[in-house]
C-alpha cells in the first residue's frame, strides 16, 4: 500500500487533534474529489514498518485524540489488507484513542458482497470507532457539514452499529 500524506496535527478530519493517514488508490473517481491525485494506487510513498512507527510516535502525546484514515480509499481491498495489521496495532497500543475511517463505500456495501469486501473487511470494521461513508457528491456538497463534504455522507458509530445490527449515527 502507498500513502500520499501523514498529517500529525489534523483538526479537520474528526474531533480533537488527530493524526491523519491519507492512503493511495481509489476506484470511485468522485467528481471534484478534494484529493484526486490519490486515486492512483502508486501515488506517494510505500507504507512501511518505519511509516507505522512514525505514526505510533505521532499518536503518543496525550493531546492527540486519535487516528483518522482517509484517502484515496481505505476500503479498497488491497488497502484493507495492508491497513488491518496496522490498525490492530494502533488499537492495542492506544486503546483510549479513537479511530475514524472515511470511505466512499456505504456501510451496507462493506457488509455485503461488493467489490470492496474481502477477508479483512469485518475485522477492520470491528476495530474502528467511526466510519464516515458514502461517495462525495458534488450536487450534495455542503461546506457547513461537520467532518464530511456532501449531505449524503453519514457519520456512523461503529460500536453501536455492530451491536444492534443496523446503522447508528455518531451524532
Amino acid at each position: 500500500m502507498n500513502y500520499g500524506e501523514i498529517k500529525k496535527t489534523d483538526i479537520a478530519n474528526g474531533p480533537g487533534v488527530r493524526v491523519s493517514l491519507f492512503v493511495s488508490g481509489c476506484t470511485h473517481r468522485c467528481k471534484n474529489c478534494f484529493n484526486e491525485v490519490a486515486w492512483d494506487f502508486n501515488y506517494g510513498r510505500q507504507f512501511t514498518r518505519e511509516t507505522a512507527d512514525e505514526i505510533y510516535d505521532a499518536l503518543s502525546p496525550e493531546y492527540i485524540s486519535g487516528l483518522t484514515v482517509l484517502g484515496g480509499e481505505p476500503f479498497e481491498p488491497q488497502n484493507q489488507r495492508a491497513l488491518l495489521p496496522f490498525i490492530r496495532e494502533v488499537r492495542r497500543r492506544f486503546p483510549s484513542k479513537s479511530i475514524w475511517v472515511f470511505s466512499g463505500y456505504l456501510y451496507e456495501e462493506l457488509k455485503s458482497e461488493s467489490r470492496a469486501r474481502c477477508e479483512a473487511t469485518d475485522e477492520l470494521l470491528s476495530l474502528i470507532d467511526v466510519l464516515v461513508d458514502g461517495e462525495f457528491m458534488e450536487d450534495k456538497k455542503d461546506i457547513t457539514l461537520k467532518f464530511r463534504g456532501s449531505a449524503n455522507q453519514r457519520i456512523i458509530d461503529m460500536s453501536k452499529t455492530l451491536s444492534v445490527g443496523h446503522v447508528v449515527s455518531y451524532y
